[in-house]
């Protein structure tokens, strides 16, 4: 794996311009899971002890963080983040925090999972910036309360320990815990303030819910579906395909550059476990004037990374610009792969493939889940 390089310290205070013209970021390797503090997967900020200068919320707000220097209310300068006041002493003569003193914020995981990775963004907190931060994590059935998440009854289990930051900075931080959380805990030493939380990783879905729920997408990121690969992400990801609900607008889809060759794009898929397919949905919301011309959809028994033998299940059909499209095949098809070819560019917002877990499907998610903890 790519060393994550370490941004500690200070940024140069803001002196006019682009706020971002010397913010510090990497390319981290973790990224290309999916985020599962995505507030689109229901993730959500449910408690901090301070939000003093800005509210936890801002945490998982999509998009990078804004700045206004101009902007300020009766508590000071307005930040697009998480901002707690400043930590003192208890008194004269000792008005330093305490080496254990620390903020707090209680994270709702949109999706359990395995955590592949985490950022913790400090975009425009140059001076105000945690001197260090830890992240732990912990598995608890249901929709617990924070007053229950606090309990001393919850174990906690470390993803990142005590480690420096720096401010105006994408702090990048792998995680190597095989284990299923559904809540995280973000800990600010002493105080200060953290723009965005992205939490990379892998969907573990609960194999009761989905057996209750019988037939479902089997290629939804909130089922343990994936991205394997696509042929082009230029002008957004193909992960959008397999997010919940609508898509509500045209970058809330999957769309490519235009093709100047005779090939054309695709996207393969990893479904939640060896499924029994039956329908097909291929929406192209929002995308007009380029949606895709043509689709078709295939899929895969087994195999890794491209290898294998594909069937068609849905030959190549002729898509019409912000609509979806229902197909509901002639026979039911089986496969742990998925693949979606658009011709010969262009793009679309969701594909949902419905369907239920074979038997080996069911035993294999049932196992994997217990193994992680679930």
């Amino acid at each position: 794996m790519t060393a994550i390089p370490s941004f500690t310290g200070d940024a140069h205070p803001y002196s006019g311009g682009d706020p971002y013209a010397d913010y510090r970021t990497a390319d981290f390797p973790f990224t290309r899971y999916v985020d599962l503090a995505d507030r689109q997967l229901g993730a959500g900020v449910i408690a901090a002890n301070d939000e003093f200068f800005a509210q936890r919320e801002n945490l998982l707000v999509p998009g990078r963080a804004e700045f206004d220097p101009e902007h300020f209310g009766h508590k000071g300068k307005i930040m697009d983040g998480w901002e707690t006041r400043r930590r003192r002493g208890v008194s004269a003569e000792h008005p330093w925090p305490t080496a254990e003193d620390h903020d707090w914020a209680l994270v709702r995981l949109g999706a359990p999972g395995v955590v592949r990775g985490i950022v913790v963004d400090t975009a425009h907190f140059r001076g105000n910036y945690p001197q260090a931060v830890s992240v732990q994590g912990t598995t608890v059935a249901g929709s617990p309360s924070p007053r229950e998440l606090l309990g001393d009854d919850v174990k906690w289990t470390t993803l990142v320990p005590r480690t420096p930051v720096g401010g105006h900075a994408a702090n990048g931080f792998a995680v190597s815990v095989e284990q299923r959380f559904t809540h995280l805990r973000v800990n600010q030493h002493p105080d200060g303030g953290i723009a965005r939380l992205r939490v990379y990783g892998e969907v573990v879905p609960d194999p009761g819910w989905l057996a209750a729920l019988g037939t479902f997408d089997v290629a939804a990121l909130e089922n343990g579906g994936r991205v394997e690969d696509a042929s082009d992400l230029f002008y957004s990801p193909a992960t959008n395909t397999i997010q919940p609900g609508r898509s509500r607008k045209m970058d809330d889809g999957w769309e490519t550059r235009r093709r100047r060759d005779r090939g054309n794009d695709w996207i393969r898929y990893r479904l939640a476990a060896q499924s029994q397919i039956r329908a097909v949905e291929i929406d192209t919301a929002y995308l007009k004037g380029n949606s895709a011309g043509w689709a078709s959809v295939s899929v895969r028994d087994g195999g890794d990374g491209g290898d294998g033998t594909w069937t068609e299940l849905l030959p190549r059909t002729r898509l019409q610009p912000d609509t979806n499209h229902r197909f509901v095949l002639a026979a039911p098809a089986v496969g742990t792969h998925a693949r979606v070819d658009i011709f010969p560019d262009g793009g679309i917002s969701r594909l949902r493939l419905h369907g239920s877990l074979t038997e080996a499907g069911t035993a294999e998610l049932a196992a994997r889940h217990q193994e992680l903890g679930g």
